[in-house]
């Protein structure tokens, strides 16, 4: 694994806070010209450093501001099961984050629906269609109070 100089961390730190900079502006912030910037961009993005850009938007606004945190026990687990609810998870749009987490629970889903009735039919419809779900636990965001989309680039 390659080690990232300061430039290349003040790069990504940059763009975390505004993805939406031109090469020009952002080069003016890391104090390069634009040329080895856009090099070094290249080269972080070839090297998965960075995945992509997005535009991050309003869930309340969308009308997706009801927000839950699931947790999935399956009834069996093994390799090919989780790697079948793994496809299935990905294919449905309402989960916004999946991690196969330790404990009592195999699984942790980020929900987002309109409100608590249709999440309750996602869960009987979609969810509950499941091979080997066993269990679920559901967490209901009542407040967000923090939520960072970057990661801390010391």
């Amino acid at each position: 694994m390659e080690k990232l100089d300061k430039v290349d961390l003040q790069i990504l730190r940059t763009l975390q806070s505004n993805a939406r900079l031109t090469t020009k502006e952002l080069a003016a912030r890391v104090s390069l010209s634009s040329t080895p910037v856009f090099e070094r961009l290249k080269r972080l993005e070839a090297n998965g450093y960075i995945k992509k850009y997005i535009a991050v938007l309003d869930a309340e606004k969308l009308n997706q501001g009801f927000i839950v945190f699931c947790n999935v026990k399956m009834s069996k687990l093994s390799k090919e099961i989780a790697q079948e609810f793994s496809e299935i998870i990905k294919n449905i749009p309402e989960v916004t984050e999946c991690y196969n987490i330790s404990g009592s629970f195999d699984f942790l889903l980020k929900i987002h629906a309109p409100d608590m009735k249709y999440y309750q039919q996602f869960v009987l419809n979609v969810l509950g269609t499941i091979k080997y779900l066993g269990s679920l636990e559901s967490t209901f965001v009542m407040d967000e109070i923090k939520h960072d989309y970057g990661i801390n680039i010391p």
